[in-house]
């Protein structure tokens, strides 16, 4: 008898794992290309982009400057370019970067 549940245990995990759940599809509005403005058209180019490629560009423009903060990381330091982006600050988070550019994209 307890050769039979042992057995019934060691056959759960399984099924748990056969009944996963299905691969999640991208969201289509990120893949979605916009135009960005004419002040973010100076860092990532003035071609249509996806939201993911134009944020990509963006952090690839910020390690290359050097622009991230070196004591917070979190924190990025605009320039000349990157202050019209932030609405005129000199200093954002990551999180507060992307509604930003967001706004920047049509």
């Amino acid at each position: 008898m307890a050769a039979k549940k042992a057995a019934a245990a060691k056959k759960a995990p399984a099924a748990k794992k056969a009944a996963a759940a299905p691969k999640r599809k991208p969201n289509a509005s990120f893949m979605k290309e916009m135009t960005p403005s004419a002040a973010l058209a100076e860092i990532v180019g003035n071609k249509p982009l996806p939201r993911t490629e134009v944020v990509k560009k963006l952090w690839a423009y910020i390690k290359k400057n050097n622009l991230q903060d070196a004591k917070n990381k979190r924190q990025i330091n605009a320039d000349d370019k990157l202050k019209p982006i932030f609405g005129g600050k000199k200093n954002v988070t990551m999180f507060e970067m992307t509604s930003l550019v967001n706004k920047q994209l049509s």
